[in-house]
Formats: C-alpha cells, structure tokens, sequence
C-alpha cells in the first residue's frame, strides 16, 4: 500500500569513502521523523563531485544503513547479487545518472535571467583567491561576468566552456528553522554559487534543490555545516516559483576536546565500530542523544521508544560532545542485555578472524562460554581472547609470565597443585557447586588461604591470573582438560 503522508525526508550522502558517525546522525535522525510521523524516508546518493568519488561506497553505504536497521522507502538498493537496483516513483536515486534533468533546469534559470554563464578560466578565479586573502578579503567571485550582455555572453558560448552561476540578490535573506529559529543571512556577502560546471555536472546546490523539489521533500533534515547553503537554496527555489521544505540543522559533533570531529581525525566510521566489535543497537541508541534528548533525560531506548518520542523540537541548537568512552560504556550495557543466541552471531566473525575453526560445531559450548563472559565483554572482538583458552588445545595455552612468576614458581604452590590435583581426581561431579564445596574443604584442612589455593589452579589451567569465577571455569572446561593442564604445568 502506498504511503499518502505529505512527509518525506532523504538521506542524500555522497559516495567519498565510509559512512562517517555524523552522517549515521543525519539518516537516523531523519528516519525517526519520518517512522515518527508515518512518512517516507528516501535514500539519494548525491556523486555529482566525480573527483570524490570512491569505487564501492554506495554498496558500503547501504549495506551499513542495513547493518543499523535503518530501513529506508525509496532509493538504491542491493540485490543477492550485492547488484544495485533502483526503488520508488522519483528515481533515478543516483544524482550522475540524473545531470539532464539538471541541465534542463538550468537553462530555466539562464532564460528567467536570474543566472549567468561565467568564462572565467580556473587560473583567473585562482589568482583572484590569491589577491583577496592577500588583502584580507573573504574569497568569493567577483561578478566579473554578471553583466554580459545576452548577445556577447550566446557568442562565447558557442566556442568557450562556461559554468553557469546563481545571481544571488543584494538583500536581506530570511528563513526559519525547526531547530534554530528564525536565520538571517545577508545577500551581499553570499558568493554567486557556480550551479552547472563546465563538464555539464551540476553542484550540490543546483541538484539538491531540484531533487529535493521532484521528489517532494518536505522537511530537510542535515548538519549544521549546510547552514551558510541555505539561503542560496531558499533563492533558488524563490527564483523557480517553488514551495521550499521546512528546514532543520542539527548541531555539530565535536570531540571531548571541542575539535570538530571529522573524518580527518580517523577513527569514526561506523564501519570502523562495526569492525570494533559495537552492536548496532548501541551505536543506535547513543547517535539518537547527539544532540537530542527526552524531557526526563532517558539514556536507554529501544528502537521503537526512540520512533514514538522523537520529534525536532527536542533537538539542541548546541554542540553534541561525542564521547568514546561513554559509547564504550553503553554498548558493554547492551552486551550485558542481549540475547546469547544473537551475541553468538555477533562474535562468529570475530571468532573466525582470531582463527578458530569448527564453530557451529562448537556452537552451544561457546554460547556458554559467552553467558560466562558477559560481565567482561565491552566489544564483540574481546570475545576470542577472554574464551581462547577454553577452545584451544592444552598444549596451545599461552601463558601470562607475570601470572606465572607469582603463584606458579615457588616449591610450595608446586606441592598445592600436587595435592589439589589428587582431590580433583576424586570428583565425580565436576559441576561448581561440587568444586567449590570440595576445594574449600581442601584448603581448611590443610590449613592453606584460599588464595593460597585459588590463584595457582587458575593460572594452570587457563594461563591467566584474571577471568570468570574458578569455579564457573573449572566446570566448563570439565575434569579432562583440568587435570591434563594442572599436570602439564606440575612437569613443567
């Protein structure tokens, strides 16, 4: 059944490499909107700047948006195949296979007299930069070829390659926005913003506003960055006799620091978390609070709770702090809070990676292993190292020198493992409840610490000197493995 809400939201990210944190921002902001009010979220890829383009980043774009369970209406999608197809009434979702849509438009602004070609070479405008920051001007054209007349500007054509530029007018340019208000923006000081480059490729401002206008976007939803464009859209759509989207532009992200957090500074890809060993709910549910937030503060949602209470209004005009930390915290919570059978699924890739074979096999073991572990897991890749012990061979156990200088190394812990070794054989009932009542037993008839017995049995049967409770270990590791490992080290 088609969808009859006037409102309709996109997502329209360029193609230059991974999707970055803050672009997550934007696409789940602006699906809550859309799920929140029963509208149409569109995906559009916006490659029209080729010399940035990267091989492959549509399909990493979409498979990501899967990854996080941002389902979009409209717009590329992938099929089987990891082929890309097209979804919805208003497609071509590509914006490079749509520049004879923006061409025609163009030539509409050309006719209407509210645009110009412009002949000026790249070396011209270069040198203009250059004297402007010289004289400490702000960088901006010239208007060097605004008043050709129409008979010299078609002779030029024939024979030069031109742009075509956006006559912006001397004058008070006022919108409002959802989140900031009113905006003001003086018209004298916005550049004359090239709309169709000489390859015929339209710019981000000439394919944005036509897009968004066909497809009928009702409410534009981006970062704060796209705020100084505005008012070259709001012209462009005044010049074309169309109804402009209501606009809202979300704060910026910064770092602890309050450095902008860019691409630049590494690090915050959603592939590069996904490949961290975050769970998409996490990652989710905290992006929600970048620069967002309920009336009584809420931390945690589902993704339904953040459908239900999301609305514009709640957003902040301030700068979101991005914090690493408190992302690690919340997606340990999430650890904590899921499903083992869907934790297993998480980790196998992981598992793998660290070179682990058999592991369906292995499937209900390693889920035990997994519940064991919780309490400990931050991300998905800790999960080979905290159960490696559990899964390799006896003789494969690596263990911790420091660990081992301690409560391996003197004749007496010798002579404790001797004699735990002899009890342990004696136990028919490997499960923790037995282990704990017997080793305890153990200690106070021979008048030993616990610790005195504790710490050496788990460092011989796991290498280590931290982990799950000895009991809980022993038991899954079972009676075999304990005593071959406790008498590998008794020789050793």
């Amino acid at each position: 059944m088609k969808n009859t809400s006037h409102i309709r939201v996109r997502f329209a990210p360029s193609p230059t490499g991974f999707l970055h944190i803050g672009g997550l921002r934007t696409a789940l902001f602006n699906y809550l909107f859309a799920r929140h009010n029963n509208g149409v979220f569109v995906l559009r890829i916006e490659d029209t700047d080729r010399t940035r383009y990267v091989e492959g980043a549509i399909e990493n774009l979409i498979s990501i948006l899967n990854w996080c369970g941002l389902e979009y209406d409209e717009g590329p999608y992938l099929d089987e195949n990891g082929k890309i197809y097209q979804k919805g009434d208003f497609g071509p979702y590509i914006q490079s296979q749509r520049t004879e849509i923006y061409k025609k438009y163009a030539e509409e602004l050309l006719k209407k007299g509210v645009a110009y070609r412009c002949f000026c070479t790249p070396q011209r405008l270069e040198e203009l930069r250059k004297t402007q920051l010289i004289n400490k001007q702000p960088p901006m054209y010239d208007r060097f070829c605004r008043n050709l007349s129409q008979k010299e500007s078609d002779k030029r054509a024939k024979n030069e390659p031109f742009t075509i530029r956006l006559k912006m007018p001397d004058e008070e340019i006022i919108f409002n926005d959802i989140i900031r208000g009113e905006v003001r923006f003086d018209g004298k000081l916005i550049d004359d913003q090239v709309l169709l480059k000489s390859d015929g490729f339209p710019t981000y401002h000439l394919a944005n506003v036509v897009d968004d206008h066909l497809m009928q976007i009702s409410h534009v939803i981006r970062g704060e960055e796209w705020l100084s464009s505005t008012p070259k859209h709001v012209v462009l759509y005044r010049y074309f006799g169309w109804e402009a989207p209501k606009f809202a532009h979300l704060p910026l992200l910064l770092n602890p620091d309050r450095s902008k957090l860019s691409k630049r500074s590494g690090d915050v890809s959603v592939e590069d978390f996904k490949n961290e060993g975050y769970l998409p709910e996490a990652i989710i549910n905290y992006v929600a609070l970048l620069g967002w937030s309920t009336e009584d503060s809420q931390q945690f949602f589902t993704k339904e709770e953040l459908i239900q209470k999301f609305s514009l209004e709640r957003c902040s005009d301030s700068s979101a702090i991005f914090d690493r930390q408190k992302l690690l915290w919340m997606n340990s919570e999430y650890v904590r809070k899921t499903d083992t059978e869907k934790l297993f699924l998480f980790a196998k890739p992981f598992l793998e990676k660290a070179g682990f074979k058999n592991i369906d096999e292995q499937k209900e073991y390693i889920k035990k292993l997994i519940e064991a572990e919780k309490e400990r897991i931050k991300l998905l890749k800790d999960i080979p190292y905290l159960i490696e012990y559990f899964l390799k061979e006896d003789s494969e156990i690596v263990y911790n020198e420091n660990a081992v200088k301690k409560y391996l190394s003197t004749e007496q812990q010798k002579i404790i493992l001797s004699q735990i070794l002899e009890e342990l054989k004696k136990i028919e009932n490997f499960d923790k409840t037995t282990l704990e009542i017997k080793i305890r037993e153990f200690c106070q008839k021979n008048g030993y610490k616990t610790s005195d017995v504790f710490h050496p049995i788990r460092v011989a049967v796991s290498g280590r000197k931290e982990g799950i409770g000895l009991f809980d270990l022993l038991e899954l590791l079972g009676k075999e493995r304990v005593i071959n490992r406790i008498k590998r080290v008794i020789s050793r």
